[in-house]
């Protein structure tokens, strides 16, 4: 009997070391499966823009160096592309998604499937509307690079000196970029005081953003439209000055000015703004055509939005620092806005050379 007994609380002694070794074989399991590489999707708009090529890259380093994986996908401008890629890293089984979104209004239903699977949203850059599922917004203080654009115009014409009148168009961006929106209002709180008072005038009479807006920021429309404006209105007249928020769209509208011989000692190039600071566009503000951009390190940019997710993915509170700008329609969204700097002949090679953002070989070549 004694034997029996003694056979009966080892073999229970060994079941219950079998199954201590089975949950702790279940939990293990599940430290494995948090401690797998998590992936981050980045649906970025296009190539077409230098600025987009480096913002992918940029945070393709910055999340190796975490040891996050990344699935980057460029949508080259259409709609229909990045929803299908962003459906395509939710079916993957993404741990995040940073998206720079090309209309800001049309991912409402594919970000609905990124909730169901408890994916948290970035927007980088550009604000995610009409959806309650974007967590947060990293980016630039956009009212503050029209802002900047607006002063240079006024301080370069000299218009709080009294100076004018002067001849001026407006350029707007992508209708369906809320920036867009961002950038102009920015730039009208400084000039509309002097269009108002006649200091400045567009002769066009196009303003607002629904005249004056460009269609996915597009350099050739750009130029169109600059033709059209010139041989509309200034056949005979100068124009001075031309707001421009991007720098493919001054690169259009340069090209249109020298067409029909703006650059010349005769007729000089007017002012003209832009941002994003692209290669093409500080050679041309070194070469005398264009004349002033908006720098927004993007690697900056591309460090605070990884670190946003980095800190939702650990179950931590990311950094913001504007809780009240960005209401996409159907909440405000939490962000941090980075600040963008003027650069002109003056100063590019402090803010672009000294930083180690461009070389100056890059610039010469």
């Amino acid at each position: 009997m004694k034997k029996f007994v003694t056979v009966l609380i080892i073999l229970t002694m060994v079941l219950m070391m079998a199954a201590c070794a089975g949950g702790g074989g279940g939990g293990g399991g599940g430290a494995d499966r948090q401690d797998e590489t998590k992936t981050i999707g980045i649906a970025m708009p296009t190539k077409s823009s230098q600025r987009w090529i480096d913002d992918g890259n940029n945070m393709v380093k910055e999340f190796e160096k975490l040891g996050y994986k990344t699935n980057l996908q460029y949508a080259e401008d259409v709609v229909e592309n990045q929803i299908s890629q962003i459906e395509n890293m939710i079916t993957a089984g993404v741990d995040a998604l940073v998206i720079a979104s090309i209309d800001g209004e049309s991912l409402t239903d594919v970000l609905a499937k990124a909730a169901e699977e408890n994916i948290p949203v970035i927007a980088y850059d550009r604000l995610i509307r009409k959806t309650p599922n974007v967590d947060y917004y990293a980016t630039f203080d956009n009212f503050k690079v029209g802002v900047l654009q607006g002063s240079y115009i006024e301080s370069a014409l000299g218009l709080k000196e009294g100076k004018g009148p002067f001849n001026i168009e407006l350029f707007g961006g992508s209708p369906d970029d809320n920036n867009a929106y961002f950038f102009y209002d920015g730039a009208m709180s400084v000039l509309q005081p002097y269009i108002d008072s006649g200091q400045l005038v567009v002769k066009s009479g196009q303003m607002g953003m629904d005249k004056v807006a460009t269609l996915r920021w597009d350099g050739a429309t750009a130029q169109a439209r600059m033709d059209n404006l010139l041989s509309a209105h200034y056949t005979t007249d100068r124009i001075h000055a031309v707001l421009s928020p991007y720098d493919g769209i001054s690169i259009g509208v340069i090209s249109s000015l020298k067409g029909v011989g703006y650059g010349t000692p005769n007729l000089p190039m007017p002012i003209v703004t832009g941002q994003d600071a692209e290669l093409p566009s500080i050679k041309s503000i070194i070469a005398g055509e264009q004349t002033q951009t908006v720098f927004k390190d993007t690697r900056e940019l591309a460090k605070k939005a990884v670190e946003m997710v980095d800190a939702v993915l650990k179950g931590e509170e990311p950094e913001v620092n504007d809780t009240e700008t960005y209401d996409n329609g159907v909440k405000v969204v939490p962000a941090y806005l980075l600040e963008p700097v003027s650069v002109d002949k003056t100063n590019y090679e402090e803010v672009l050379i000294d930083s180690g953002y461009y070389t100056r070989e890059q610039l010469e070549s």
